[in-house]
């Protein structure tokens, strides 16, 4: 039979007149943390630099990036293409805390950030589009139409005329 080992630190579950936290009795009685098992994905380095991830994908007349960047203002965002190569860069600010706030979890990063993306030949550099919406921002770099495809009928010449 195994030993059981009762832990008791002399607590109050709750003292008369103090005010009842049911974590902190957890931790000092049951000697279990609640948020332990919330621990966040990711290498240390990624926890600490803010990183937004970007969808990408392709149709038939443009790219298309999205990204969710919440807390990220759009005066605080900058998005240049330079020959085939599109940046976005940005910040995001740190929320005030106050001192004497427990905090169970912290995961949200702030900071800069810079994220770019080598693009095929043939874009459309001067159409460009940018939305920022509710925290979302997508790009759409549309193709040039001399590189989008074209489909080809078989047994037709390029004037429409049957083949002889």
């Amino acid at each position: 039979m195994s030993n059981l080992i009762r832990r008791n630190h002399g607590y109050d579950l709750a003292p008369i007149g103090t005010a009842w936290d049911p974590f902190r009795i957890m931790r000092e009685v049951l000697g279990w943390d609640a948020f332990r098992e919330v621990e966040p994905a990711g290498s240390a380095a990624e926890l600490r630099s803010f990183a937004p991830r970007f969808d990408v994908k392709e149709t038939k007349d443009a790219y298309v990036f999205r990204a969710d960047l919440p807390g990220v203002k759009q005066d605080g965002l900058d998005i240049s293409l330079t020959g085939n190569r599109l940046t976005v860069s940005g910040h995001r600010e740190q929320e005030r805390r106050e001192t004497n706030d427990t905090y169970y979890a912290s995961e949200v990063v702030y900071g800069s950030f810079t994220r770019s993306f080598t693009l095929p030949e043939g874009v459309d550099a001067e159409n460009v589009r940018a939305d920022l919406k509710d925290g979302v921002l997508e790009l759409s770099v549309p193709k040039k139409p001399e590189v989008q495809p074209k489909r080809i009928t078989i047994g037709k010449t390029a004037e429409g005329q049957a083949k002889a």
